[in-house]
C-alpha cells in the first residue's frame, strides 16, 4: 500500500459533526502534487491557507450568509439609504409645497356673516351682530400690551423662525393623548389661521398654514406680521383686534394700555369669553393664573422689571354692554348657545364667530314667553327703584328642562343683554342654599346609608333637630350650623326636617353618608364636578356650592326622571351656509345616576315639601308637583328647584350691584324684610309652570319608593306603629316615627304639632324619656296611646279620652294619628308657617 493518505470516496455517507473542534490533520510528509480534497480544504475552509492578494469580489464571495433573526435586522447601508431617500422625498415634497401653495387674499374674517340662530319651531329668535373690529397701526397700540401679546403667545417671536415644528408635534401628540388641544402655531402661524384661512381643524389647512407662513415670513417683516395678528385675534364680547377689544373691556384705545390691562388682553387670546371675569366670575381663579403668567413672561424676556412687576393689579374689566341687536332675552339665549358649542367642542369660538351658521335651539318660543311674563309679573314689574336703593340689586335667572330628553325649553338670563350682560342662568357664583339637600338624602338611600347607631335613613328616620347641636362622627374640625332663626326642633323626622328645611340635620345627614358620596351623587345628578366650592364636608349638605341655575336644573331634572341622567342640549341642528350640516354630538352621558328607588323617593319628600313645607306656593302652578327652596348666605340669592313629571324648572332671585357687579343683600327689596325661596322665586316657578303645561294633560308622579318611606309616623307615636324598635336616636333620646302626609299628596303636618322648647309631661308611657324637650305639648295618655296637642299650622285640636285617643277635627295641614277619629278639612298650606331661609 502507497504512503499517501487515501482519498475519500465520492460515495461516503458524511459523518455527523464531533463536538467540539478538530484539530486541522498534520499534513503528509513529502510534496503535494495536486490540490487537495475533503474536509477542511478548498477556498476558505477551515484548513485553508488565506491569501492577502484576494480580489474584493472574492472576499465578497466568501462572506458568510445572514441566518436566523439576523436576516431580520437591516444593514447600516440599508438605513443610510432609506434615511437618504427620505431626505430627498421630504425636501422634493418641501420645495413642491412651497411652490405650489400661494399667498391667498383675505379671508371672509374681514367681512364677517351673521349667524342665524332659530327657535325649535323654526322661528327666527336672533341673529347676532356686525363685526367690532377697528384696525390699528402697531405704533398706535402700546409697547406694553404688544409685549404681553408676546409673553403670552410667542416669546421667541422677533429671533424665531415663522414655523416651530417641534412645538407643532409637541401640540400634536398632547392633543392625540388626551391632554388638551393645544396650537403649537408661533404668532405667524396664528395670523395666517386669522387672516387667509380659517378655524378648521383639518390636516390641509395645517399643511397650507405651513407653507403659507414661511413665505409670508419672507415677504413681510416681524412688526408687519404683529400688527396683523392683533387686529385679527378675537378678545370675546364681539371684539374682533386689539383696538375694538381695549373698548369694550376697558374704555380706553390701544395706546393707552397698561401693563396690566394689556397682560389681561393677552391672557383672553388663550379663551376669550371663558376668561371674561364679569361674565364668568367663577373663573376669576384661572383667569388670574394666566395674568400672572403673562406678566411673569414679560420678566422673563425683561420687558418688564421686577419691581415694576409687584406694582402691578389686577385691572378689573368693565361691565360689558351687548349689542342693540341682541336686546332683551335674545343675547342671552345667543350667548347660552354660544357657549354650548363651543365647550361641546362642536365649533370652536372663532369659527363661529366668522358666521355664515344657521342654528335651531330646543327653545320654544311660547315658553320663552311664559318664563319671561312670569319674572315680570312677579319680580320685576313690582320692583321701585326710585324710592328702594334694594329693588336696584334685583336680577333673576331661571331654565326650564324637559326631563325625559334633556332639551333645555325656556332660559331668563337677565332684565335686559343691552343692559344686564351677565347671563343669571349660566353664572356660577350664587349660594344654591338648600336647594342642596335632596342630593343628600338622595344619596343616602343611593348608599343605604345609616345614622351613627345603625339605623337605616329613611324619610321616618328621627334625627336630633336642636340648634347649633355639633356633628357627629367627623373627624374634622367641629361643625355645628345654625338652624332658621335660631330654632330648636328636638326630635324630628328626615321629611320634617326636609319641609322645614332644619341645618342641623341634614348637616349630621351628610356626615352619616360621606361627605364623599354626597358629592359624588351631586356630580353623577348633574353638577358639573369643578362646581366652585362643591367640597366634601359636612357643610355641603348646606348648599355653599356655586352652580348655576342652569346646572341645577339638570340635576333635578334626573330626579324627575327616576335617577336617569341626560346631558342637557341646546341645539337641535346646524347648517353651514344654508346647506351643509354640521354633525352634533350623539346624546350622551344617559346613565341612571342615581337608583330609581333613590331619586322617587326623594321625589316624595319633595312632594311634601310643596303641599305643606316652605314650598306651598309653588302648588299655585296647578299640577302635582316637587321641590325645594334655598337661600345663599346673607340672603344675596334666593332659590326654588322643583318639577312635575313634565317639566323641570329652577328659579333664582339674586342680588347684584349694577355698577361694580358686587354681590348684594336682598333684604328690603321689593318692600320685603326678606326675599326667601318659598316667596318670589317659587311664585315665578308657579306661574311659569302652570302657563307653559296649559293645555297638556295633567301627570301624577309614578313612584317607586324606598321600604318604609310609603308609612308616615310622628317621633311620639312609636307605641302605635307595630314595627317600632325603640332604638335610640342620635341624641341618645328614644325615637319613633313622625306621621307626616306628603309622599301621597296629603298635607303633612307639624313635627307633633309641638312649640318649640315645650317639654314631655313626666310618666309617660309611650316610649320617651320623661322630661325629653321635643318642642311639642303632650296630651294626656293613660295606655300610651297616641298624642294630641295643638299644631303649630292650626290644626287638630280635641280632648283625649281614657284610650288615648281623640275626638275633634283636623283643620289645615294637620295630620290624624293612627287612633284618632276625626276628619281632616283640605289639603292647605300650613297657615301659621312663616318662610324662612335656611342657609347660614
Amino acid at each position: 500500500m502507497s504512503d499517501e493518505p487515501q482519498q475519500r470516496s465520492q460515495g461516503w455517507a458524511p459523518r455527523e459533526p464531533e463536538a467540539g473542534p478538530r484539530p486541522n490533520p498534520a499534513p503528509a510528509a513529502g510534496p503535494q502534487t495536486g490540490p487537495r480534497s475533503g474536509p477542511g480544504t478548498g477556498p476558505g475552509g477551515p484548513g485553508a491557507k488565506q491569501n492577502p492578494k484576494q480580489s474584493p469580489q472574492q472576499k465578497r464571495k466568501q462572506r458568510p450568509k445572514r441566518t436566523g433573526l439576523r436576516r431580520l435586522v437591516p444593514t447600516w447601508r440599508m438605513l443610510l439609504g432609506t434615511v437618504l431617500g427620505t431626505a430627498l422625498l421630504l425636501a422634493g415634497l418641501f420645495a413642491l409645497g412651497y411652490f405650489l401653495v400661494r399667498i391667498p387674499s383675505a379671508n371672509a374674517a374681514a367681512v364677517k356673516q351673521s349667524n342665524v340662530f332659530l327657535y325649535a319651531d323654526g322661528s327666527q329668535l336672533a341673529r347676532d351682530g356686525d363685526v367690532n373690529r377697528e384696525n390699528v397701526a402697531l405704533e398706535h397700540i402700546s409697547k406694553d400690551a404688544q409685549h404681553a401679546t408676546l409673553a403670552a403667545e410667542d416669546r421667541d417671536f422677533y429671533s424665531e423662525s415663522a414655523v416651530d415644528p417641534k412645538a407643532m408635534l409637541r401640540a400634536g401628540w398632547n392633543t392625540a393623548t388626551g391632554k388638551g388641544r393645544q396650537s403649537g402655531s408661533t404668532i405667524t402661524q396664528q395670523y395666517v389661521k386669522n387672516y387667509y384661512l380659517g378655524q378648521e381643524q383639518t390636516v390641509t389647512r395645517k399643511v397650507k398654514e405651513f407653507f403659507i407662513s414661511i413665505k409670508l415670513d419672507r415677504e413681510k417683516s416681524k412688526d408687519d406680521i404683529l400688527e396683523g395678528y392683533l387686529n385679527t385675534s378675537y378678545y370675546g364680547r364681539n371684539a374682533y383686534g386689539i383696538q375694538a377689544a381695549a373698548q369694550a373691556y376697558y374704555g380706553v384705545n390701544a395706546r393707552d394700555l397698561t401693563v396690566g390691562q394689556g397682560a389681561y388682553l393677552a391672557a383672553l387670546l388663550n379663551a376669550p369669553s371663558e376668561y371674561d371675569v364679569i361674565a364668568h366670575p367663577e373663573n376669576r381663579a384661572g383667569v388670574l393664573a394666566r395674568w400672572n403668567y403673562v406678566l411673569d413672561g414679560m420678566v422673563e424676556q425683561k420687558w418688564l422689571t421686577r419691581a415694576a412687576r409687584g406694582r402691578v393689579t389686577f385691572p378689573t374689566p368693565r361691565q360689558a354692554r351687548g349689542s342693540a341687536g341682541l336686546s332683551g332675552q335674545r343675547g342671552y339665549l345667543v350667548q347660552a348657545v354660544t357657549a354650548y358649542l363651543t365647550s361641546n367642542r362642536i365649533l370652536d369660538e372663532d369659527t363661529l364667530g366668522r358666521g355664515g351658521y344657521r342654528i335651531t335651539t330646543t327653545l320654544q318660543k311660547s315658553r320663552q314667553d311664559a318664563f319671561v311674563k312670569a319674572v315680570n309679573d312677579q319680580v320685576m314689574d313690582r320692583l321701585d327703584k326710585k324710592n328702594r336703593k334694594a329693588d336696584t340689586y334685583v336680577r333673576a335667572g331661571g331654565v326650564a328642562i324637559d326631563p325625559t330628553d334633556g332639551k333645555v325649553l325656556a332660559m331668563y338670563g337677565g332684565i335686559d343683554y343691552t343692559k344686564q350682560y351677565v347671563n343669571n342662568a349660566t353664572r356660577r357664583d350664587y349660594q344654591v342654599g338648600s336647594t342642596f339637600k335632596p342630593f343628600v338624602f338622595a344619596s343616602a338611600v343611593q348608599n343605604g346609608s345609616q345614622t351613627q347607631d345603625g339605623r337605616t335613613i329613611t324619610p321616618n328616620t328621627v334625627y336630633d333637630g336642636t340648634d347649633q347641636r355639633p356633628v357627629r362622627g367627623w373627624n374634622g374640625s367641629t361643625y355645628a350650623p345654625e338652624n332658621e332663626d335660631g330654632e330648636s326642633y328636638g326630635d324630628i323626622s328626615v321629611r320634617t326636617a326636609t319641609d322645614r328645611s332644619v341645618n342641623s340635620v341634614y348637616a349630621q345627614m351628610a356626615v352619616d353618608v360621606g361627605p364623599a358620596r354626597v358629592e359624588k351623587t351631586a356630580v353623577a345628578l348633574g353638577l358639573p364636578a369643578d362646581t366652585p366650592d362643591l367640597t366634601a364636608s359636612p357643610s355641603i349638605a348646606l348648599g355653599p356650592a356655586t352652580a348655576s341655575v342652569l346646572d341645577m336644573a339638570e340635576a333635578y331634572a334626573t330626579l324627575a326622571n327616576h335617577g336617569r341622567h341626560g346631558t342637557y342640549t341646546l341645539v337641535r341642528k346646524i347648517t353651514k351656509d344654508g346647506s351643509e350640516d354640521v354633525p352634533l354630538p350623539a346624546p350622551g352621558d344617559d346613565r341612571q345616576a342615581v337608583s330609581r328607588e333613590a331619586a322617587d323617593t326623594t321625589t316624595a319628600m319633595l312632594q311634601s315639601v310643596v303641599d305643606g313645607g316652605t314650598g306651598q306656593a309653588a302648588q299655585n302652578a296647578g299640577r302635582p308637583a316637587a321641590g325645594k327652596t334655598g337661600t345663599a348666605e346673607e340672603d344675596t340669592a334666593a332659590w326654588f328647584a322643583g318639577y312635575t313629571p313634565d317639566l323641570a324648572t329652577v328659579v333664582a332671585v339674586m342680588g347684584q350691584d349694577p355698577d361694580t357687579g358686587a354681590h348684594k343683600s336682598l333684604y328690603g327689596a321689593l318692600g320685603q324684610s326678606r326675599i326667601n325661596g318659598g316667596g318670589y322665586p317659587a311664585q315665578i316657578w308657579a306661574q311659569f309652570t302652570g302657563d307653559a303645561l296649559e293645555g297638556t294633560e295633567v301627570s301624577d308622579f309614578d313612584l317607586q319608593l324606598q321600604p318604609g318611606a310609603e308609612e308616615m309616623y310622628d317621633p311620639g307615636d312609636e307605641t302605635d306603629d307595630p314595627d317600632a324598635t325603640g332604638e335610640p336616636d342620635v341624641d341618645g333620646t328614644t325615637g319613633g316615627d313622625e306621621e307626616v302626609g306628603g309622599a301621597g299628596g296629603s298635607a303633612p303636618a307639624s313635627p307633633s304639632g309641638r312649640t318649640p322648647g315645650q317639654s314631655h309631661t313626666p310618666g309617660r308611657t309611650d316610649g320617651h324619656t320623661p322630661g325629653h324637650t321635643d318642642g311639642g305639648t303632650s296630651g294626656g295618655t293613660t295606655d300610651g296611646g297616641t298624642t294630641g296637642g295643638t299644631p303649630t299650622d292650626g290644626g287638630a285640636t280635641g280632648t283625649t279620652t281614657t284610650s288615648g285617643t281623640t275626638a275633634g277635627t283636623t283643620t289645615g295641614g294637620g295630620s290624624t294619628d293612627t287612633g284618632t277619629t276625626g276628619t281632616t278639612a283640605g289639603q292647605g298650606p300650613l297657615s301659621g308657617l312663616t318662610p324662612r331661609r335656611e342657609n347660614h
